[in-house]
């Protein structure tokens, strides 16, 4: 196995949606800030919830004509995006940050866990002034078999001073970071291999619910469909291993809940976290849990 030099942080999450605009007004019942719609020219389009170093990313097809089909060594972004999406809405694909998206691509494939060529796209984003500045952005893609449904890839910044904005990262609801990414599994001791080759960790934390898996920024926890059903409410039992939701970092929960209840959101208050559940959350679940 090729490990980096150190393990990779969170660096964002694909949540697929049917509705994009009607996603973004749900986070911002929620208390999140959503940024404004993107459209990518392969046929999806997204609109972003930045956090320090880290971001959720909804997304939806915009224009079906310009999704690329999946190639040998090509892996299609919005093929991925429309098969997941015709499952049902929900996080699909889970980026780790990279420093060298080529040499990440080359140590995949010497894993065996990707054969894809690297992937550089760039666009113009806005600034909270109006004004526009470029992004560009390398993907190194992984495919992991013991999960077929979920979507690995590494993401290098190539302008992160026109990316990461603290006025993006400012939240009603006081959320401060993306703390935690929650995944489901028949068999967590079946994704180890996977896992430590993808993020570099060399590390795990088991767990009688399954793993946990420390990153530099958050957390991976792989839970049994048992442990996902009392912990986030996920009743849906997964006999193929899928992502259920994420957790973001609040320093009072207490705001967090009279905003919900004022907003008619359903939630479940446990102890030192507030869970809203996939069944209300589109397909993700939200966990407000304390920094």
């Amino acid at each position: 196995m090729t490990m980096p030099s150190e393990s990779r942080g969170l660096d964002h999450l694909v949540i697929g949606v049917a509705d994009l605009d009607a996603a973004g007004t749900f986070y911002e019942r929620l208390g999140f800030r959503v940024g404004a719609r993107n459209r990518h020219p392969w046929g999806t389009e997204n609109r972003i919830v930045q956090f320090p170093g880290a971001f959720l990313e909804l997304i939806t097809i915009g224009d079906r004509t310009l999704i690329p089909p999946h190639a040998p060594q090509r892996f299609s972004f919005g093929a991925f995006v429309r098969e997941a999406l015709a499952r049902g809405e929900g996080m699909s694909m889970l980026v780790l940050e990279s420093r060298d998206a080529a040499g990440d691509a080359v140590g995949f494939r010497k894993d065996g866990i990707g054969d894809f060529e690297p992937f550089f796209f760039e666009r113009q984003a806005r600034r909270p002034d109006g004004s526009e500045v470029r992004v560009a952005f390398s993907l190194a893609f992984a495919e992991n078999r013991a999960a077929p449904k979920c979507g690995f890839f590494l993401c290098q910044q190539h302008e992160p001073q026109n990316f990461w904005n603290p006025a993006f990262q400012q939240h009603e609801n006081g959320a401060s970071g993306l703390s935690a990414v929650f995944m489901i599994a028949e068999e967590p001791a079946a994704q180890v291999d996977f896992l430590a080759a993808f993020s570099g960790a060399e590390s795990f934390a088991t767990m009688e619910a399954g793993l946990r898996l420390p990153l530099p920024r958050g957390r991976l926890e792989v839970l049994t469909p048992e442990a996902a059903a009392a912990m986030l409410d996920d009743d849906r039992g997964q006999e193929q291993a899928c992502f259920a939701g994420f957790a973001v970092t609040v320093p009072d929960l207490g705001p967090v809940r009279a905003r919900l209840a004022e907003r008619d959101v359903a939630y479940r208050h446990d102890g030192a976290r507030i869970v809203v559940p996939a069944s209300t959350a589109l397909g993700c679940a939200i966990v407000f849990e304390l920094d």
